[in-house]
């Protein structure tokens, strides 16, 4: 599966420092080590909408920590995958008489477009769910040989058996009656009968009547569970141990729960992902966001209603991205005109010496991705800017454009040019 194209990423000064994130797990703020190559997997969109406020949320959130990591020096191995089979993709399909491949395809294409808008660095590996199927096929055949793994008599369906791992429940902290609340609420089935557990969750799908479905050798025709298929990926493209593991805060459980008991008895190594960072919720005017309300704030909506996305990318950025927000009108307002004063500021061809704005910019990044502690960096450094005499601007020829690229490459706001 084809990613997009890369936004242009200016050349800075100096190197940036280590970048420390929360760490799910450890429930602390945590350094990050890579080596020469920093890792990251990041769970992508299932298909079968177009890219909400919320994707966007955390996209972003990951997109300045693959710019912060680059920014240190080291080369990022970023992997992403697409579900482009899974059940709520196949019931809109029906729903709306559309074949689900068609389906799938097209909001993919509009997800790459709205990443595109936003300045988004593309991910090193983008895959979806059908072109790895073998793979993650494999996967579920590990996990039978193991014997961390069977089948139900009833569905014919093959579930994981989370006592196999140890170290389940180490990933998000929750006690059982959080989990089993959580896992029937994110797409779980806690009351199938038959099960060893009520968490038990299906890694592989039998074939029914009228659904999708592969050769899956000794497991038969079927389709792979959520979990296992981004397993699959993150384990052939970046190993055991990687770097980061990151989603929406929704994915700490199940998802990433779950896919980190499945590497650990895959590969007999812990921990799956070194820190597990996860973003914040969004809520428009204060409610929260969901498809039955109709509320949902589209990028690609804004984009045709003539918005900049610059403006829409630093009216995310206005939020640290742990925190729950809400999206509002008054909010994006707020980011046009901080849009306008930033390119304003970089304008004149002298300005106030700017290395304290890459330095500072640096050091706020480098602190749990402290995008809005960043933007005051830029917004002080505007604020003296602006303060000046428009015909006889004063400080240093290089000021505005250092500005101009720390804002770009660290910020994905381009400022020049619009």
């Amino acid at each position: 599966m084809k990613s997009w194209t890369s936004p242009h990423l200016p050349s800075l000064p100096g190197r940036g420092g280590p970048v420390s994130l929360h760490d799910s797990a450890s429930r602390s703020v945590r350094a990050t080590t890579p080596g020469e190559v920093a890792g990251l997997y990041v769970c992508g969109i299932t298909p079968y909408d177009a890219t909400h406020m919320g994707h966007a949320s955390t996209y972003l959130a990951f997109d300045l920590l693959v710019r912060a990591w680059r920014d240190a020096g080291h080369r990022v191995q970023y992997v992403q995958n697409v579900t482009d089979v899974d059940d709520p993709l196949l019931e809109r399909a029906t729903a709306t008489g559309e074949d689900w491949r068609d389906l799938a395809a097209r909001e993919t294409d509009l997800y790459r477009e709205d990443m595109t808008a936003l300045s988004v660095l593309p991910p090193d590996v983008y895959l979806g769910a059908v072109e790895t199927v073998p793979r993650a096929a494999a996967a579920v055949r590990g996990l039978v040989d193991r014997d961390a793994a069977y089948r139900l008599a009833s569905t014919g369906d093959v579930y994981f058996d989370v006592r196999a791992d140890d170290r389940f429940g180490g990933v998000s902290g929750y006690d059982a009656g959080t989990m089993e609340r959580l896992f029937g609420e994110r797409g779980g089935d806690p009351t199938t009968p038959g099960k060893r557990s009520p968490l038990d969750p299906v890694l592989w799908r039998a074939a029914r009547e009228g659904e999708p479905s592969w050769d899956g050798g000794d497991l038969g025709p079927g389709r792979p569970g959520w979990h296992i298929e981004c397993v699959a990926i993150a384990l052939d493209h970046l190993g055991s141990g990687f770097d980061v593991q990151g989603g929406g805060s929704d994915l700490v459980f199940p998802h990433h729960e779950m896919g980190a008991s499945h590497a650990h008895v895959l590969t007999g190594s812990a921990p799956y992902a070194q820190l597990y960072a996860h973003g914040g919720m969004v809520a428009l005017d204060g409610e929260k966001m969901s498809k039955s309300r109709g509320n949902l704030v589209l990028v690609s909506s804004l984009r045709r209603a003539g918005e900049d996305p610059s403006a829409v990318r630093l009216a995310v950025l206005s939020h640290h991205y742990r925190d729950d927000w809400s999206w509002t009108e008054d909010g994006l307002s707020t980011a046009r005109e901080r849009l306008r004063r930033w390119r304003a500021a970089v304008a004149p061809q002298r300005g106030p010496d700017a290395q304290h704005v890459l330095d500072g910019v640096r050091r706020r990044l480098a602190d749990d991705l402290d995008a809005p502690g960043a933007l005051a960096v830029v917004d002080a450094w505007v604020d003296a800017q602006l303060a000046q005499d428009p015909a006889e601007p004063q400080g240093t020829a290089t000021g505005p454009a250092l500005v101009a690229d720390v804002v770009e490459a660290l910020l994905g706001v381009p400022l020049r040019g619009a």
